[in-house]
Parts: structure tokens; sequence; C-alpha cells
């Protein structure tokens, strides 16, 4: 039987045993040992012509295919399903006791939950010892107390859980029409930050927290970290895929745990529990096997492969489908029509040598200044040789079954993975075909997502480090674009680094830029030097450099509305490396963009990059002297507005860093200037200006309005008050909003950061000026009122999200309103000075001040107000004669204090004011000069007068209304 087995198969027998070899591939079949005349043939499997799921017990495939469950739920599950067979009282297996050693549990807890979402465990894991390919290190997980349903977010940062937590109260709201009462968590950052609590309790959600170094009170939690990652490691472990693929074998693991039966709930499936229905198991499948998707759709041509070998890595929560790893494309695609073999492990025959870990960039390309492209390593697949006897196992989805994980799962940010550099291949040439080109022949496809599970793509979302930019191409691209803009410019040369200089640091900042309309506009990466580690008289001298002071912002749109000139803005890229460095600086290789023939040398820097302390100096001088030598001017009210004047053309340009404003009334002058700018500069042109500085700029028919309502959305947005109800007023009538009071706030730098974004949002709404003012007062210490302060202040712009400036053409007469608040801070007892100035219709100026000193009286208090006021006039007149305005009469300056006013115009001194001579000098004598001329005001018409104090909502809306503050839909009418 032997020798005629022998002569009938190819093969190569020896006297002391049988190997029965492929020839070819050269892959042994089988072996056998000389036994009494025989060769007993050994083999993997029991029968050569079983099917290949039939090849291991069925009780080992479905423990596999269920991610390893405990054998007692694995014996449950068999009495519930009669398909899936019950394990043996002998069954082992070994990745479950290598993954799922640990210690003895702790003591169970009894909850009184009766039904879905009345208390919410949540906890966060991380940072993982090695990054997903999407660059998540973390997760957070909330589970229901009385179902155990658990839903699973990945995690870049710690930063996430809020956002995430957000969405996770819609979706159950969405999903089940409830709301959560309850969530339980620890003491950590991520749970305790205001941004959190707020939104709890604007949504009348309780918050448990557990104490402190006290984890098992936060224990379901805790047990659901251990069981989730003991079932992480047993599928990586089985399917010997490295540690980047923790992510994937994680959200599956998620998903097996739910549809398994749990003794915290007496055996019940939380899936049951939730939904009240029993889960489909038939479409479950090995996690890591070897797999075959059908890819016809994204051939190019009807001679390409219909398939490819893949690995599998899980299921999808977005479609009805399997999420397979293309091992020659490394891209993950999606498919129903799949073919597995569940005992097949592509990387099982790698683990020599694969790494464990993906890294993040390649081995750098000869081109030492060449961003390289991250993107998963080829696995090098040496799978075992398929009988052609074994039948693939193939698998179709049932639409009817419930099959998608939960759809909270964040397994991936965007499927279209970067492809690794791979050798062109050699390709026939094309057979003859119809005249006709198409899509589909030419293969020339439209990209499209094939698999997504992320609700908000990775390019939204802006990197916080270059590790992170690295991982999407959009974010390379813009550092590669900063990159190559910095060599035009011979911003360095490279050097060996010196031993008796500072070397600064450097790194990448990320910025997306949007439309007004919050649509993406582009991506910007720019490098910045870390100046703060810069000495003076080292690596730099002088630093001061001019920016536009805002009323001259306001007047010159305002002068070009009432001409009717066209004003253009301006952005120079890379401005500041347009700037020549004197200093003798030095500067580490940028990250990611490192010389490979001198890794160790540095940059000496010859152009003033982003960063430096003098850099913005030295762009201004740069700048400036090319707009002299055309034949600029300085203004000599502000040194950022230049002016050309020449017969008749008049030109006016506005200097806030690298943001340019130009308006004027001759085009060919005007064409001759951007000429100038472009050959000097990188000048980009942004056509009629729309948006300024974060300032809207929106024209209706008979005037502008300038508004922040995108800047105030967003405010709120990161706040967490979009939803909150709106209030009358900006400051309550009971409090001067000077007085702190409480305990002290627990986040000082949140109150900073929201008393900073709400001082900005005061360009265009001089109505929360004073409440602005009052908060301010109290940032090195803030308390717990102060913050009920800066709450009230967000609902009333909640209320007025809309509201703007207007600007209307008058009769470019300047007037000025002036008022002081005595002694208004019961703490120290000082006064508050405010005075807002119209030209012609159209606010312009205002100021709220805190007085430095005390005022002895209502009248002392009203007279340093005034003296205050005629300053910010004598610059406003000097600023309207450099735009040629002059102002032919004294500018009406209106005051409720008949004793400030009288005081004013008296030449007598007597002791009670010889404190205040200066202040009496100084507006005397403008009086005189015919400058300003004071005159008394009923209170009730004293505009400044919401500017100094509470007000109650009537009062405030007059004045608000007499202030022209109003929504940007209302319409110019008469006088604004």
């Amino acid at each position: 039987m032997v020798e005629r087995f022998l002569y009938n198969i190819p093969g190569k027998a020896y006297f002391h045993f049988l190997i029965l070899i492929d020839l070819s591939d050269n892959s042994v079949l089988l072996r056998g040992h000389s036994h009494e005349g025989l060769y007993p043939l050994l083999s993997k499997s029991t029968s050569s012509r079983q099917a290949l799921h039939s090849t291991v017990r069925s009780s080992d495939s479905w423990h596999a295919r269920l991610g390893h469950p405990n054998i007692s739920t694995l014996r449950i599950l068999a009495s519930l399903v009669p398909s899936i067979c019950n394990p043996s009282s002998t069954f082992l297996c070994t990745s479950c006791n290598v993954a799922k050693s640990h210690k003895l549990p702790f003591s169970l807890s009894q909850s009184n939950v009766l039904k879905p979402f009345q208390l919410i465990h949540s906890d966060v894991w991380g940072p993982a010892p090695v990054s997903s390919f999407n660059g998540f290190r973390y997760y957070v997980i909330f589970i229901d107390d009385n179902t155990r349903y658990t839903w699973l977010y990945l995690l870049h940062s710690k930063d996430e859980v809020f956002s995430k937590f957000q969405h996770f109260v819609k979706l159950i709201k969405n999903s089940f029409n409830t709301s959560i009462q309850t969530i339980r968590t620890d003491g950590g950052g991520e749970y305790t930050n205001h941004s959190f609590r707020n939104f709890l309790l604007n949504n009348g959600i309780s918050h448990q927290l557990s104490c402190p170094y006290t984890p098992e009170q936060n224990g379901l939690a805790e047990r659901k970290h251990r069981h989730l990652l003991e079932t992480t490691r047993a599928l990586l472990h089985a399917s010997n895929l490295p540690h980047k693929f923790w992510a994937e074998a994680l959200i599956t693991s998620n998903y097996l745990i739910n549809i398994l039966p749990t003794k915290s709930r007496n055996l019940h499936i939380p899936y049951k529990l939730l939904y009240n229905t029993l889960p489909s198991y038939t479409h479950l499948k090995t996690f890591g096997c070897l797999c075959f998707p059908w890819l016809q759709p994204m051939s190019k041509n009807k001679l390409s492969p219909r398939s490819h070998q893949c690995v599998f890595l899980g299921y999808s929560s977005m479609h009805k489908g399997y999420r397979c790893l293309n091992l020659k494309t490394n891209k993950i695609l999606m498919s129903r029509h799949v073919v597995f073999y569940e005992h097949i492990f592509p990387y099982a025959s790698t683990s020599s040598t694969q790494s464990t870990s993906s890294p993040a960039i390649s081995s750098p390309p000869s081109n030492p200044f060449l961003l390289t492209p991250v993107s998963l390593p080829t696995p090098q697949i040496f799978p075992s040789p398929i009988p052609n006897v074994l039948q693939p196992q193939s698998s179709q989805i049932n639409h009817n079954s419930n099959f998608s994980p939960p759809l909270s799962t964040d397994s991936a940010s965007h499927i279209n993975l970067p492809s690794p550099i791979t050798v062109p291949e050699i390709t026939l040439p094309p057979a003859p075909f119809h005249h006709m080109q198409t899509r589909q022949k030419t293969g020339n496809l439209k990209p499209k997502i094939i698999y997504d599970l992320h609700t908000i793509s990775p390019s939204t979302t802006t990197p916080t480090t270059v590790h992170q930019a690295l991982k999407h191409e959009c974010w390379r691209n813009a550092m590669s674009d900063e990159f190559m803009a910095l060599q035009k410019q011979g911003t360095w040369s490279l050097q060996p680094p010196p031993s008796n200089k500072p070397i600064l640091g450097c790194k990448w900042i990320f910025k997306l830029k949007t439309t007004p309309d919050g649509k993406i506009d582009r991506y910007k990466a720019r490098l910045v030097a870390q100046g703060f580690d810069q000495e003076h008289g080292v690596n730099f001298t002088e630093t001061f450099s001019p920016v536009a002071k805002l009323p001259t912002i306001r007047v010159l749109l305002l002068i070009a509305l009432h001409q009717n000139w066209p004003t253009l803005q301006f952005d120079i890229s890379n401005a500041f490396l347009h700037g020549d460095l004197h200093e003798e600086v030095y500067m580490k290789q940028p990250p990611a963009f490192t010389d490979n023939q001198h890794p160790h040398y540095v940059c000496r820097l010859h152009k003033a990059i982003y960063g430096l302390k003098q850099a913005p100096r030295q762009w201004y001088t740069k700048l400036t002297q090319s707009l002299l030598q055309f034949g600029f001017t300085f203004s000599k009210a502000d040194p950022s507005l230049l002016l050309y004047r020449s017969d008749s053309v008049r030109l006016y340009l506005l200097i806030y860093v690298d943001d340019l404003l130009l308006t004027g009334n001759h085009s060919p002058t005007i064409d001759r200037l951007l000429l100038m700018l472009k050959t000097t500069f990188s000048l980009k042109q942004l056509g009629a200006v729309d948006t300024f500085l974060g300032i809207q700029v929106l024209k209706k028919p008979g005037g502008i309005f300038l508004h922040q309502t995108k800047y105030a959305t967003d405010l709120l947005n990161s706040s967490g008050f979009t939803n909150c109800t709106a209030v009358p007023t900006p400051i309550t009538l009971k409090s001067s909003g000077l007085v702190h009071s409480g305990q002290l706030f627990s986040d000082p730098s949140f109150y900073r950061r929201l008393a900073g974004s709400l001082n900005y949002l005061t360009i265009t709404r001089p109505d929360i000026a004073f409440a602005v003012n009052s908060i301010c007062q109290n940032m090195h210490n803030p308390t717990n009122g102060d913050f009920q302060a800066i709450k009230r202040l967000l609902r009333y712009i909640q209320g007025t999200i809309s509201y703007g400036l207007p600007l209307k053409p008058g009769n470019m007469q300047l007037t000025t309103f002036v008022d002081a608040d005595w002694a208004s801070n019961s703490v120290d007892r000082k006064s508050v000075t405010a005075f807002c100035s119209f030209l012609g219709p159209t606010l312009i100026s205002w100021c709220v001040k805190k007085q430095v000193t005390v005022a002895k009286s209502s009248t002392e208090a009203e007279y340093r107000a005034l003296s205050s006021a005629t300053s910010d006039i004598i610059w406003l007149r000097r600023l309207l004669d450099d735009f040629s305005l002059p102002q032919s009469k004294p500018t009406s300056v209106y005051c409720d204090n008949t004793s400030a006013i009288a005081l004013a115009h008296n030449p007598v001194f007597h002791a009670r004011t010889k404190h205040i001579e200066i202040d009496y000098h100084f507006i005397s004598q403008h009086i005189q000069q015919k400058a300003i001329s004071i005159s008394h005001i009923n209170t009730q018409d004293q505009i400044a007068d919401i500017l100094t104090k509470p007000l109650s909502p009537l009062r405030f809306s007059q004045l608000r209304d007499k202030l022209t503050i109003r929504s940007t839909s209302a319409e110019f009418e008469g006088d604004c």
C-alpha cells in the first residue's frame, strides 16, 4: 500500500520516515515514521475531505468567534441558541489563560436601579502603550447600570471626554426618548471641569463622585475595563495581530460582550435587556482570520483581481458589513460579501519578523527635507497552502438581522489610510474597447469613503502635536507648504551648534482656518521659535511694534462708506519671514524635517521667524520702509495708519500685523501699489472686506454692520452655554459686579479664559463693556460669585448673539457723552469713568475704566471723567485731520453734573479742588482753544450711563438703542 501510494503521489521517500512535499511550493503536507513496514501519516486535520470550518471542534470555533468568553457563559448561550455547540468539561484555551489572569475580585455591591439610564457609570482608560494607527491613546466607557450595556468611545486625549459625553446624551435622547438621571465617575479632571459640570447642571443630571484613591466605589467601570482588556488581549493573542490593532480588537470586544450573558444580571444578555430582543449570532466570525472580500466595484478593469487577501478586523457600526484590512494596500475595506477562513491567521506566520508596534514615521528618504508619510507597514504574509479539497466559508449578512454594534464606537477617523510607497507594476497593454471612455473603464474613479466610524472627520479637528498631524494628509501638506515657504525666504542655514550661544527650540502650531459661515477654508501649519528662552542683549534688543487702534479701524470703514470708496483687504503670507534679523540667533531643526546628512546641526536664523521677540518689529520696519518709498507718510495719531496724498489722490492703508486694509479714491494708484507689494512680498488679495480680525462686516442698504456673531457662537459652544436661557441685561441690578463674594472659584484659568474672550467681544458690543470691566477686575482671584456674573453675561449674549455696531454716513461731526459713577466699588470706594464718542450717527470710540484714585465727591469723579474724555477727543480730532476730515467746530461734550461743568468754566480755585488742578488746566486749555465745548444733559438722556452701572431692563434697553447697538437683521432707517 505504501509503495503504491508513493508511486501515485509525487514525493520523496526516506528509509526511516516519510515526508510528503508539494513540489509547487516545497511545503510539507504529511509526515510519517517507519513502523513495522508501514508509514503512519500524521496530519493536523482528522480528514482531508472535511470543510475548513470543521477541522477543529465546533465549540472551539464558537469560543473564538465570540471573543473568548467564559466557559460558563458559552454553555448558557449554547442552551439559548441551538446552533452553538456546548463545550466539554476538558475544554482548554491557551489565549484565555494567557490574557485573563487576574487577582481575586472585590465584593459585589447591590444596585437599586429599576430601569435603563437611571444610573450611568463612566471611566477613562489610558494612555495605551501603543497608539492605534489613527492616533488613539485613550477610551471612555458609559455603562448602563440596569442592563449593563456599554457604549465605548476612542479618544486621542482626555480632553475629548466632554464632547463624547455630549454625543452620548444626545444618542440616548434620540434613540430611547429618555434622559440620563445620574452619572457615577471618579474625581478625574475630565469629569470635574466646569464645562462638564455646567452641562450636567443644564441637563438636570446628577453627578456621583468616588472618593479619592478609592476605585472600588466606581467598581463597575473598573471591572468593565478588566473585562474589555481581557477580551482584547485574547483576540490579539489568538490572531497574533500587532498591538497597533488594539483599538479594533477593543471595539470588537465591546460589541461581543454586549451580546453575551452576564452574571451580574442573572445571566441575561445586555442587548436583550436594552432592546427587548435576542441578538443575532449568525454573522459572527473569528477576529483576525484570513478573509477575501469582494472588490469588483473598486476594480480598475475587468482583468483586475476581484479580491485580495485581507485580515478580518471586526464589525462596522455604520454599515451591515465586515471590516477587512487589505494586506496589499494596507487599507481597511467595507464589504458584506466576504469569504472567511476562520482558522488561518495571516499574522501568525509573521510573529518573528513583525513588530508589535507601528512607528508613526518611516525611515527618512534621501531628500533631507522631504516629509515622510505615515502608513501601516506592509506585513510579510506567508500563509499555509490551502488544499483544493477545502471549501471556504462564505458569509452574507442578513439585512433583517440587527447586526451593527453601538453607534457610539469610534474605531477609525477615516478609513483611507495613506499607502506606503510601492514599486510600479508592469501592466499589459489594454485590450480593445468601446470608444466611449468611462471612469469605470479607465480606473479614474472618484474617491469615496468606504468606511467611516467617526461622526466627525479627523480633518475637522486641530492636532496638538506633530505626531497627530502626520497621520493626516491635509496637515502633512500644510506642514510641507510652510517648510517650503521658509526655504524660499532663506530663513536659515544649517551650521554646527555653537558652544557659547543659546539654541532655541521650535514647535509646530496648527490652526483650522474657516470661512464666516463655518466652512473649512484651509489647513494652516506654522513653525514657531520658542522665543521665551531669548535673552535681552544676547539675541534680541528692541521689540515694540504698533498695531492699529480699534477706533481707527471704525473710522476708516466709516469714511470709505461715506465717500463710497472700495475697502480692500490683504494678507501677507509668512509676513514675519520678510523681516531681516540683525542679531545672531540659533534654533533647532524643525520636527519631522531634520536633515539626514547633518542631523546634529542647528539653524542659524537670517529672517525673523514667528515666535522671536523681535519678529513683529522687524516685519513692521520692513513693510513701512517699502510703503514710505512708494510715497506714504505716517499718521500723527496712529503709526499703523499710513497716508498717501498726491494732488487729489487719497489712499489710506491700515496695518494690523500681517492684515492690511486699504481704501482710496484712485484705482490706478491702488493698482500700482498692489503691484509693488506683490513684487516685494507674498501678497494675498482677499477682495472686499468681509471679515477683519474676527470682526464680520455685513453690507446693507444705507450702511454696514460690524458684528461678531460667529465669535460669540463659538464662545457659547466652548463654554457649554449653547442652550442656556437668555436674560434681558448683562448684569443684575442688585449687584454692581465689582464685589466678589463666596468661596474661591476652583478653576481660575477657565475664568480668565472666558473673561479674555468676553473682552474681545466688546470690540463691537459696547453694551457689555461695563459687565466685562467688572468681571476682569477679579481675574487674579475669582470667586464663585464672580463666575455667576460670567454665566449671566453669557446668557445675555445668548439672547443678543446677532447684535452688532452699525456704521452709517452722516454729518461727520464729533460728539461725546461723559459720565461717572461715584464710589461705586464698596471695597475700595473708587469711581467708574465712562464716555462714548459719535462721528455723526455712528459710535466710533468708548471707554469704561475704574479710576486710579478715590474721588472725594461726585463732582471730582465727573471732572476726572471729563479729563479722560477730553484726552480721547483730542486724539480723535487729530485722527480725523489725518483722514482729511478736520473738525471746524468745537466737539460737543455732554455731562449731567452741573458742578463739574461749572468747575470747568470757573477760573477760581479753592482748597477743595487743589488736588485736581492739573485736570482743571488741561480741560480749561482745550475749552479756550475751542477744541471742546461742555454742555449739560439730563440724566435720563445721558447715553454713557449704560457704561457706568447696572440698570433695569427697561432703562438698559432704552440706552442700548441710543448707543445704536442692535440686531444685524435691523434695517437702516433714519438715524441709527
